[in-house]
């Protein structure tokens, strides 16, 4: 548990501090954030509302694939928000194209590490990442897989409503996938079960790992 806690803050302040970075740098938003333009523009709601209810809807999904919320599901919403802020206040937008590229990178990358961080302390995943974790679960394909389609699904429905769509949005969605992959086992926190034996994912072991190794 003392290490648990430090690394789901650690994670959650990192993951809105890289949204921060992508944002900034003024590539293209993520794939969720282009639906959300999408869905607002067709609606006419405001586009924070259509991002909050599509994060609803999200967590519908959860029921079907057996996913229980936590304390991370909670801090997630109420946290990431605010550190994204915090990376405002630091982080200005380049002028020059390569350095804007690379914030971008440097912010995708660090998205990776937030997710694997935040994730791996066992607390409960966010909306979209429990999505991602719900349904390598219950199909056993490897998370690269899972989270590449869920972000391509995503990018085209959003971009079929008239969401904007950049170079830093394809970039989101073709490398978030394998890069979580990586960063989820590396920085997973084995949980002793009932039976006395060691875990990754707080429930009973499967007969498949929970997690795929980058080299698996």
């Amino acid at each position: 548990m003392t290490r648990r806690i430090p690394q789901l803050l650690v994670g959650l302040f990192l993951y809105g501090i890289s949204l921060s970075m992508m944002i900034r740098a003024g590539v293209g938003v993520s794939p969720w954030d282009v639906l959300s333009q999408g869905v607002s523009l067709r609606t006419g709601i405001p586009f924070g509302l259509a991002t909050n209810l599509i994060g609803l809807l999200v967590l519908l999904l959860w029921i079907p694939l057996r996913q229980r919320p936590g304390v991370g599901t909670v801090l997630n919403v109420l946290l990431v928000g605010p550190s994204a802020e915090v990376g405002f206040l630091f982080i200005s937008q380049p002028d020059e194209l390569w350095a804007r590229i690379l914030l971008f990178a440097g912010g995708l990358v660090l998205l990776a590490v937030a997710s694997g961080l935040y994730i791996g302390a066992n607390f409960g995943p966010g909306p979209r990442d429990g999505l991602m974790t719900g349904l390598h679960q219950r199909t056993g394909w490897r998370i690269w897989i899972v989270r590449t389609s869920i972000e391509i699904v995503v990018l085209a429905i959003g971009w079929l409503l008239g969401g904007n769509v950049g170079l830093g949005t394809v970039a989101f969605a073709l490398f978030i996938g394998p890069l979580i992959n990586i960063t989820m086992p590396l920085f997973a926190i084995p949980t002793r079960q009932k039976d006395g034996s060691a875990g990754r994912s707080g429930r009973p072991r499967p007969s498949k790992p929970a997690l795929d190794t980058p080299a698996g």
